[in-house]
């Protein structure tokens, strides 16, 4: 039987938010076509904007969608599993970090369930996301395929990869952006230390960094390290910046950090 709506999102957060202004703004899915829930009214209020139907009520959500996101944090997934038991849910899409596909169908208790797993970052709520995608279980449905690959590719970049992959995902991109925060933190705090305001010292590293990342993602001839480089001169300044970030061991700072985070990661897929 046709549903009512297209697309049903649980959970009304910044990732949520952004993926519906991503689908709405490209004009890929009207606004009648989407109805979310969300415990709290003022969460509701807050998507007003969007012109989406609002319910308090998972289960509303659930019995009228063709497709439903679960765009809620992996500790409530139980809760909403209960809010939607007995109601025959066949394909699912989840942003969830850590909660893994067997897992969502087992809780739902539906055989023929479908799941699609997303791991989103931020930058999707600029349009300049990076999504992990894995959307294996509709391979044979072309239409599906297009329809959830749409929902992400309008905030951002997609990268499909099989599931076991994303937990580091987790760590790289759905974590990455605190990281990238933190670093440009640190720039601006060290460019007031040496009398830059901090409007000038922001403009300086955001602009930086941007083109820094410009410069890996399209350079085809010359590899990270000869970027390095190629910033450097023997005896010049930007040397002993990166002596100092070589003897500090930033490069094992980065890689014990992301291995906390995938740890997390795994332990919730547990």
């Amino acid at each position: 039987m046709k549903k009512q709506y297209k697309l049903g999102v649980i959970g009304t957060g910044f990732m949520a938010q952004a993926i519906l202004k991503g689908v709405i703004y490209s004009d890929s899915l009207k606004p009648k076509k989407i109805i979310v829930s969300d415990a709290s009214e003022q969460a509701l209020e807050k998507v007003e904007y969007l012109g989406v139907q609002r319910t308090r009520s998972n289960a509303d959500v659930a019995d009228s969608c063709e497709y439903l996101l679960l765009a809620v944090k992996p500790q409530n997934f139980a809760a909403v599993a209960e809010s939607i038991r007995g109601i025959p849910v066949e394909k699912v899409i989840t942003i969830m970090a850590g909660v893994t596909k067997k897992t969502i169908k087992d809780t739902l208790l539906g055989v023929d369930v479908k799941v699609a797993r997303a791991m989103p970052n931020l930058p999707c709520s600029v349009g300049s996301g990076m999504i992990a995608l894995d959307a294996s279980d509709f391979s044979e449905n072309i239409d599906d395929c297009a329809f959830i690959d749409s929902l992400f590719s309008n905030c951002g970049t997609v990268l499909n990869l099989p599931e076991e992959k994303l937990n580091a995902v987790t760590g790289i991109s759905g974590s990455g952006p605190a990281y990238v925060y933190l670093f440009i933190d640190g720039l601006i705090k060290a460019g007031m230390a040496h009398g830059l305001t901090e409007d000038e010292a922001k403009t300086l590293a955001v602009t930086t960094v941007y083109g820094g990342a410009e410069m890996v993602a399209h350079e085809e001839e010359k590899s990270i390290d000869e970027l390095v480089s190629a910033v450097c001169s023997k005896g010049g300044t930007t040397i002993q910046a990166v002596d100092s970030f070589r003897r500090d061991d930033l490069e094992g700072t980065i890689a014990r950090a992301v291995d906390a985070c995938v740890k997390r990661a795994e332990e919730l897929s547990k």
